[in-house]
């Protein structure tokens, strides 16, 4: 009896990354046939993103010091395939209590669930720079998809600027596969790194990895400059990025000539479905950005709905599988089904450790929220819609919006094609230094169906 009452749950996973995966692995060996919804056309998440099918790179050159990890990963989806009910290049656009609505290649459909993991893991997180809406400035998660799915370097020169991991990891990836890397601009000065060393050395391994890419770089002779302040993207309208001015720190000017530039600081977690879900936020002071509320397992504040990976906590793939496996535990107890105990205490101090990492990494390479305070009314800070810095912060001066959506009424910001994703978070930190409050105060953009833009498929209807 028990098994045929598991059967039946039917439990939906969002997300086919590290955490969904190891997820559905741990559900199906409980007795479930989850379904897995995946807005790729392949398995793998961003990090582990598969090539399309028909393309011959190994995984050393697609994946580098990461080849290992992703292999395995792939292997267990294989494995998993025929046990799960997976369902790709499908979006998940919104939701009810107990309904998905999705959209596939144009057509809609609906998915009841009685439990719903999310494992939607996390996008780039950016701060504007003056001329940033020129063509030939992407995310580092952008110049990543385009090295791995069509096998392309977004440039002829690239330059590299933000800060964080994913800076060094995308910018080796472009030296291995023999693109031109101009330069790379960090904002994090080597002074924080060191003092984040005792918070660091709780994953050694994976700082030593750090330390290999950033060789890595140096042998290739490529210029590496910490502590930077950016100043420009340079290029006009007709022809797009021309370079990148920035101030050194010493405190001069530089100017690195390039065709396209990556910005990154780090990721922000994709809590849109759990905001339509009702599901609480919190503040999260370290990395200073609202993050999905769960309990140690993947809980949510609504009952039958979860999440894991980097959708409700930034800490990296490695995490992403461990709470992947724990959230689909925390499921099996909250059904009164059996779970194994000493693994469940296994994840959890794999997870305690990698937090302790995510704190240094928050240390070592802090958000810049002082370059918001610092561009000028001139820059653009919402892309999709052209609304300047200035424009903001007459909003502030002018209409007293001291709330990220009362500015957005007024002033659009964050309402074009990518719903906020990479400009809300540098938006606030305009508002809040234009009102002189904190950017917690300041509260976080609301989400809002369909979570991403989509096309339909509709029937003609005979007159």
């Amino acid at each position: 009896m028990a098994t045929a009452r598991l059967n039946t749950q039917r439990v939906v996973i969002v997300g086919a990354g590290p955490a969904g995966i190891r997820c559905a692995e741990t559900l199906v060996a409980a007795g479930f046939k989850p379904i897995l919804i995946d807005e790729n056309r392949r398995d793998g998440g961003q990090i582990y993103r598969r090539q399309p099918e028909g393309f011959t790179r190994d995984y050393a050159t697609l994946y580098g010091t990461e080849a290992a990890k992703a292999n395995d990963l792939h292997q267990s989806f294989d494995r998993l395939r025929g046990q799960i009910d997976y369902r790709a290049d499908t979006l998940v656009w919104n939701l009810t209590p107990g309904q998905l609505c999705c959209v596939s290649q144009g057509k809609h459909s609906t998915v009841d669930y009685d439990a719903l993991i999310l494992c939607t893991g996390a996008t780039d997180r950016l701060m504007p720079i003056e001329g940033w809406q020129l063509a030939g400035t992407y995310s580092l998660g952008g110049a990543q998809i385009a090295l791995k799915s069509q096998a392309v370097s977004i440039g002829h020169r690239v330059v590299f600027m933000g800060s964080g991991p994913l800076l060094y990891l995308v910018a080796s990836q472009y030296v291995k596969a023999g693109a031109k890397v101009a330069a790379v601009l960090d904002t994090s000065p080597l002074s924080k790194r060191i003092g984040a060393l005792p918070k660091l050395m709780a994953r050694p391994g994976l700082l030593f990895t750090g330390m290999k890419l950033l060789a890595q770089l140096y042998r290739a002779k490529i210029p590496v400059h910490l502590g930077i302040s950016p100043l420009q993207v340079l290029g006009d309208a007709a022809n797009g990025v021309s370079g990148v001015r920035v101030r050194t720190a010493r405190g001069e000017t530089l100017t690195v000539a390039c065709d396209a530039v990556a910005l990154g600081y780090h990721l922000r977690p994709e809590t849109q479905l759990a905001d339509l879900a009702g599901c609480r936020m919190r503040f999260d002071e370290a990395s200073s950005q609202w993050w999905l509320a769960v309990d140690e397992d993947g809980r949510t504040s609504v009952s039958g709905v979860y999440a894991a990976g980097d959708g409700s906590k930034i800490r990296g793939a490695d995490a992403a599988e461990h709470a992947g496996r724990l959230v689909a535990m925390a499921l099996l107890e909250d059904l009164q089904q059996p779970v194994n105990a000493g693994l469940r205490d296994e994840q959890r101090h794999a997870l305690a450790v990698m937090d302790q990492f995510r704190l240094g990494l928050a240390q070592a390479f802090p958000w810049p929220a002082a370059q918001a305070k610092a561009l000028p009314d001139t820059a653009i800070v919402c892309r999709c819609e052209m609304i300047s810095a200035g424009e903001l912060r007459a909003v502030v001066r002018d209409k007293g919006a001291c709330e990220v959506n009362r500015a957005k009424a007024f002033s659009r910001v964050g309402m074009g094609r990518c719903q906020g994703r990479y400009c809300s978070q540098a938006g606030a930190e305009v508002i809040a230094a234009a009102a002189g409050v904190c950017v917690e105060q300041v509260g976080r953009q609301r989400g809002q169906a369909p979570v991403k833009p989509l096309s339909m498929l509709t029937e003609e209807v005979s007159p």
